[in-house]
């Protein structure tokens, strides 16, 4: 089954990458406004003390501003830092915002490492997306960190995708491993999903 739907995920992720490319400076900065005021509604909602989020790409929708306000609110931020075993270390918010580039090209802050276990601790985690379906189920840029971070944890707190609104779509192709998400999080509004975790609160 994997064989017969890597073609298909491949061929989906470069459409998205495409059309993320091709969007204006001022498409990203509305974008992320909207993204980051509806960040902040969650994270209130949620009372979250501790959160999991990513550093953007250059072509991603910005969670930097989202990033900065939390910090200044006195939120923990756990970042991911990619590994070359799979598995994903996290590191800390820290004042001076150094970055360096991960092994996929990903921007990743400069830190001391916590390890995988860190993230058992957080109330909410942001994770990046090239799309999301109607069911929940999300489609990564296909190295499977977070599948399979999620996939290993007990007690999983609400986990959003964060997309452009037109990310948000009928079906993506899903294998065994795939993990579905809570909700997403996109410009314009915030979809929750019936997926498996408890702490689900409508906003």
């Amino acid at each position: 089954m994997a064989d017969d739907l890597a073609p298909q995920k491949r061929a989906l992720r470069a459409e998205l990458r495409e059309r993320r490319r091709i969007r204006t400076r001022d498409e990203r900065a509305s974008a992320s406004k909207g993204i980051t005021e509806r960040l902040v509604a969650l994270t209130t909602a949620l009372g979250a003390r501790k959160v999991s989020c990513y550093l953007s790409a250059v072509d991603e929708p910005d969670t930097r501003p989202f990033v900065n306000w939390a910090r200044a609110a006195g939120i923990r931020v756990l970042f991911p830092i990619t590994r070359a075993d799979g598995l994903l270390d996290w590191t800390t918010a820290t004042d001076d915002d150094a970055e360096t580039i991960g092994l996929y090209g990903t921007p990743e802050p400069v830190g001391e490492l916590l390890g995988p276990i860190a993230i058992n601790d957080v109330d909410l985690i942001v994770v990046p997306a090239a799309a999301v379906d109607e069911g929940g189920m999300r489609l990564g840029w296909g190295r499977g960190y977070y599948d399979k971070t999620l996939g290993s944890m007990e007690r999983c707190p609400p986990v959003y995708g964060v997309i452009f609104d037109s990310e948000l779509v009928d079906e993506v192709p899903r294998e065994r491993h795939d993990q579905a998400i809570d909700g997403v999080v996109t410009p314009t509004r915030t979809v929750e999903f019936s997926t498996r975790s408890p702490r689900r609160r409508r906003i």
